[in-house]
């Protein structure tokens, strides 16, 4: 089986089109998966072609200048050997495309990624699809696309496209629209231990019937385990009695009917544990067609810090100590520096800080910890205080008997 993808090298342009619409044109690579060499086991190596994608229609906003924008003009003499995929975004819309015109400005690389695309359960059909996958990096955008090759009138003069074998346009472009999307404006999340959290997850396709089946999964990959979370099914048109869960995991749940009315198939995660971090994958199906997201969640929960002594007394006897403790806290890595700062400015550190009786009353006794949970390290400390008062009687007594205890013995 073939497969094709389209890598993306963070460079585009863009074109005017119309009042409050713009192209997003993309330079891409087109990598072709072939056979082994000379079939002798070799494996699939992979050939690479420059290629260009372009995104008809992306909205803009109404107080952005359209002149800034960059024509986008289509070869004056069409090359069959060129690979120009265009599609319309408008419908169904892709939400927030146009974070992908200040991509570039704002210097986020834009990733994206094609591959072709075979529906489930379908026979052989005239047209061919293809999945597209685009991301920005640093940015809150991800979306997965699948298009769909239009019809193109062919004539004596009509292109071949000769790496894909697909007519072209009479502007050499493969034109083709988008059927189906699945897309997520969040890639990461931390969410605190024994907390709540929902991973947001939408969908957005062309008109179908209503009587089409909504398969929605949600499935937790972590340190190569992978197991499903949610799988829940239910039909476009709501009716009592047609949706079907299965919660794999206690304390999750998709709201069915924010899926059929809205396209959102987000999964509320409740009483989270440590087990629960990891990649969450989102996978819909609408009839012949399913897309994916990608999601991290990362678990967190800052340390409770507290040291042995609230009140740190000066004694007589041997060299005191003062242990800090940092308990209830996610994930493992954490740096915990007990120090003691004298009046010169020094430090002593130590995890549990041995305090010599002679050190002097005001000396300060602190302990940082610091922990990616934390916005800023914690310290608590506790200040040398001075014997109490009625220590000192008591060692004066004591003093005062044994002198006249060995005066008696004397006399």
């Amino acid at each position: 089986m073939r497969m094709i993808e389209v890598i993306l090298f963070g460079y585009f342009l863009t074109c005017v089109c119309g009042d409050g619409v713009a192209d997003v044109v993309l330079s891409c690579t087109l990598v072709e998966e072939g056979v082994g060499m000379g079939g002798m086991g070799g494996g699939a190596h992979f050939t690479r072609t420059p290629a260009t994608l372009i995104l008809r229609d992306v909205p803009v906003a109404p107080d952005e200048s359209l002149e800034t924008l960059t024509p986008f003009v289509p070869p004056s003499i069409p090359d069959p050997d060129a690979i120009l995929l265009e599609a319309k975004v408008s419908s169904p819309e892709i939400p927030d495309a146009q974070v992908l015109l200040h991509a570039d400005c704002n210097e986020q690389e834009v990733m994206c990624e094609l591959s072709s695309y075979s529906p489930h359960g379908t026979q052989e059909r005239e047209q061919t699809y293809f999945l597209v996958s685009l991301n920005v990096e640093g940015g809150e955008f991800s979306t997965t696309l699948i298009l769909q090759t239009l019809v193109v009138e062919r004539d004596q003069s009509t292109l071949i496209q000769s790496k894909l074998g697909l007519p072209l346009s009479h502007s050499g472009t493969l034109p083709t629209e988008v059927i189906f999307l699945v897309f997520s404006h969040i890639k990461s999340v931390n969410a605190p231990l024994r907390g709540d959290v929902l991973l947001y997850c939408g969908f957005r396709q062309q008109e179908t019937p209503l009587a089409q089946e909504v398969g929605v999964e949600w499935r937790l990959q972590h340190r190569g385990k992978g197991w499903k979370v949610f799988v829940m099914k239910t039909r476009l048109d709501g009716a009592e009695g047609s949706t079907v869960v299965l919660a794999e995991r206690k304390g999750s749940s998709v709201n069915a009917s924010l899926v059929v009315a809205e396209g959102d198939a987000s999964v509320t995660l409740t009483r989270l544990k440590a087990v629960d971090e990891g990649t969450y994958i989102c996978t819909v199906s609408v009839g012949p067609f399913n897309a994916q997201q990608v999601i991290q969640l990362q678990i967190t929960q800052p340390p409770q810090v507290s040291l042995s002594e609230e009140n740190f007394v000066l004694k007589t006897n041997p060299p005191q100590t003062l242990s800090c403790h940092c308990t209830k806290y996610y994930p493992l890595d954490a740096q915990i520096e007990c120090h003691r700062q004298h009046g010169d400015g020094s430090y002593s550190l130590s995890s549990h800080l041995t305090v010599p009786s002679s050190v002097s009353p005001g000396t300060r006794l602190t302990c940082r910890v610091s922990h990616q949970a934390l916005d800023a390290p914690l310290s608590l400390s506790v200040v040398v205080k001075n014997p109490e008062p009625g220590s000192y009687w008591w060692v004066l007594g004591f003093l005062f008997v044994t002198i006249l205890f060995f005066y008696q013995v004397m006399k």
